[in-house]
């Protein structure tokens, strides 16, 4: 780190009590010894509660699914990522060599890691109350560009964003049968996703509809929305 760490808390708008929660914070687990793994679990879920909260009382006429789709847009790797390159984060990163000779600390998931390791440290330095406070400062752009036309999107948009924001690779759509003249086909598609044990089906006069389908039918499995959504 070639940066002054008081420098960061700045940007952060917060000065840790405990250093020590900071450094962790901002240690890659390419560096030797303990690293901010479990600081940014615990962040993420703070993050994810923070959020969560705020579209509840800022939206009280949305749905459940809406809400899910607004919060997965929310908390996305993307967002943080931006967030943490305004805090100009990657020059305080502690990498191992490899990870510096990569460019890690220009790298969006390592980025939005530590950022969510860094409000796991703001919490257990200063308690709830100053985290929520944090992320929410820290929100304020996204959340004032909210709205619920942004849910609006169609199911295959909405699957996509919500798996990148959990950082987990992106749906296959496999096109498993087609039956029908030319003029009156229905397409049958598969979708496969890490996070689901079977795979999602979905019929449709097109591919397009059919793979539309099947997504929808990956976001009701996946807990993400109701079925009426």
């Amino acid at each position: 780190m070639s940066q002054s760490l008081s420098r960061l808390e700045r940007r952060l708008g917060h000065t840790f009590q405990n250093q020590d929660l900071m450094l962790l914070a901002l240690t890659h687990r390419s560096f030797a010894g303990r690293n901010n793994e479990r600081l940014e679990f615990l962040g993420d879920a703070i993050l994810n509660f923070v959020a969560g909260e705020a579209l509840f009382e800022r939206f009280p006429q949305a749905r459940e699914g809406q809400l899910s789709r607004l919060r997965a847009r929310l908390v996305k790797g993307e967002t943080l990522a931006v967030l943490a390159r305004g805090f100009e984060l990657g020059e305080y990163l502690r990498l191992g060599s490899g990870e510096l000779k990569s460019g890690g600390f220009r790298r969006e998931s390592i980025l939005a890691d530590a950022l969510e390791a860094l409000i796991g440290a703001i919490y257990l330095d200063a308690g709830m109350d100053v985290a929520r406070a944090r992320v929410l400062d820290w929100l304020t752009n996204e959340l004032d560009g909210l709205t619920l036309v942004d849910t609006n999107k169609d199911p295959k948009t909405r699957l996509q964003e919500f798996l990148q924001s959990r950082a987990v690779e992106l749906p296959r759509y496999e096109v498993v049968d087609i039956q029908g003249e030319p003029h009156c086909r229905t397409f049958f598609v598969q979708c496969e996703i890490a996070l689901l044990t079977d795979k999602t089906q979905g019929q449709g006069a097109s591919r397009r509809i059919a793979e539309q389908v099947a997504a929808a039918a990956a976001l009701v499995a996946l807990g993400v929305e109701n079925s009426h959504d």
